[in-house]
């Protein structure tokens, strides 16, 4: 969680520390490359989530925030509510629809590719279908997870996946429904 601008320092510096330390610059805007929208979405992000645990959703600073937030989801199909990344998340490219719901809890350094959908989009109370995702998760391509359920720390999951039940720390799960295939060796 994100209350203090020291905090939202720490935030920002471990999300662009996956992109190599390398922001993008005045020409990755220039050229409309999707490193740069990627990256401003996940800034604007961040910065809702501050205004919104600092409790100043009021000022004009969040709804600037807010609206670019809003107008980069639509532009990049990526939708993932504030307060349930960790620090460190990735996001490789913009392709198809990514979505995170909004009680879902994932851990730090979390890598989404297209197409991942993580809950059930029609389920509106939060609170009956909480999923909860470990540090280091790495979804492949289409991984979709569904119901509520935990992933562990240091998971990959393969592409085209759908998770509908737990998975242990240090594991790889692939298919339909996905299983485990493997648990790596500390």
């Amino acid at each position: 969680m994100i209350y203090t601008r020291a905090d939202l320092s720490i935030y920002l510096k471990a999300d662009i520390a996956r992109y190599g330390n390398k922001p993008p610059t005045i020409i990755d805007r220039i050229l409309k490359n999707e490193k740069w929208y990627i990256w401003q979405y996940i800034r604007a992000l961040r910065h809702v989530e501050f205004y919104i645990n600092t409790g100043k959703k009021k000022s004009i600073c969040f709804l600037f925030w807010w609206c670019r937030y809003k107008h980069l989801s639509f532009k990049t199909h990526i939708t993932i509510y504030p307060n349930t990344c960790g620090e460190g998340v990735y996001i490789p490219h913009i392709g198809d629809m990514i979505w995170v719901k909004s009680s879902a809890r994932i851990g730090r350094n979390c890598t989404l590719r297209p197409g991942v959908v993580i809950g059930k989009k029609g389920v509106e109370n939060a609170v009956d279908a909480p999923v909860t995702v470990g540090d280091n998760v790495n979804f492949g391509l289409g991984v979709r997870v569904l119901g509520k359920l935990h992933i562990g720390n240091n998971v990959s999951i393969g592409a085209n996946s759908v998770v509908t039940k737990d998975i242990p720390d240090n594991a790889v799960a692939v298919g339909l429904p996905a299983s485990v295939i493997k648990i790596l060796e500390d």
